[in-house]
């Protein structure tokens, strides 16, 4: 018999950056199944909406909104065109590995433009608004390479590892007014967009033998956006099979 799902977001707005594909379309349907009305971000129209048919025909409410999250005025734009949200989930970004010194300063630079300064400044743009309302949800997506070394992913480990700092900081500073602000660090995960066989080998380093489904990462992240996770805040969540305990 299949369990009820659960409706702990009804009447919340939830912010989802990067959520035309993969892991934040995972995240996006599952805010949405838990009755959240969801706002999809993207920089692709086409794949944006198909995320929205698939939280409508669920059920769910949704809309599209595209910007550019490497260009500063885009942020700010996004910010005022999407208004007040009560959970904002940091997704977008893009991993890069490859030799430290065979690292371009363009690539180096574009990575931490994504998947550092765009959180913060969206971090910026909609946590004080949370703050004055007294509630709100933040969780950035982060990553195992954050905690353990991994060969080829200097940058990319460097930019999970400032995303965590951040986390543990925001809390620091917005929790006395009731926004909570968590990171998922998670695993191999296996996406549309990945390397199948990176995702694989990797899976093999875990205790569980095995890479994540997007929609195994997508249930932590609605879990810590929700009523359900009122204590938590300022954690690092390690959905990674077990990968940095060992």
């Amino acid at each position: 018999m299949t369990s009820p799902q659960r409706k702990d977001l009804v009447d919340h707005r939830a912010l989802v950056t990067g959520a035309t594909s993969g892991l934040g379309r995972a995240i996006a349907i599952k805010l949405g199944l838990e009755g959240a009305e969801v706002i999809v971000h993207g920089r692709d129209a086409v794949r944006g909406g198909e995320t929205v048919d698939a939280i409508v025909a669920a059920g769910g409410r949704a809309s599209f909104v595209a910007a550019d999250l490497t260009d500063p005025a885009d942020i700010l734009r996004l910010s005022r065109d999407v208004g007040n949200v009560d959970i904002l989930v940091n997704n977008a970004g893009f991993s890069v590995f490859g030799a430290t010194a065979k690292l371009d300063f363009a690539t180096f630079d574009s990575l931490f433009a994504s998947n550092v300064r765009a959180p913060f400044f969206l971090v910026a743009a909609f946590a004080p608004a949370m703050a004055s309302r007294g509630s709100g949800s933040i969780i950035s997506i982060s990553s195992m390479a954050a905690q353990i070394g991994l060969a080829l992913g200097a940058a990319y480990g460097g930019t999970k590892g400032a995303i965590e700092s951040m986390t543990r900081a925001w809390a620091a500073e917005f929790g006395s007014s009731g926004v909570r602000v968590n990171a998922v660090a998670a695993g191999p995960v296996y996406t549309e967009g990945g390397v199948r066989e990176r995702t694989e080998a990797l899976g093999r380093t875990t205790p569980l033998n095995r890479a994540a489904s997007a929609e195994e990462i997508a249930e932590v992240v609605a879990f810590l956006a929700s009523p359900r996770a009122s204590y938590i805040t300022g954690a690092i969540v390690a959905a990674d099979g077990g990968r940095t305990a060992i």
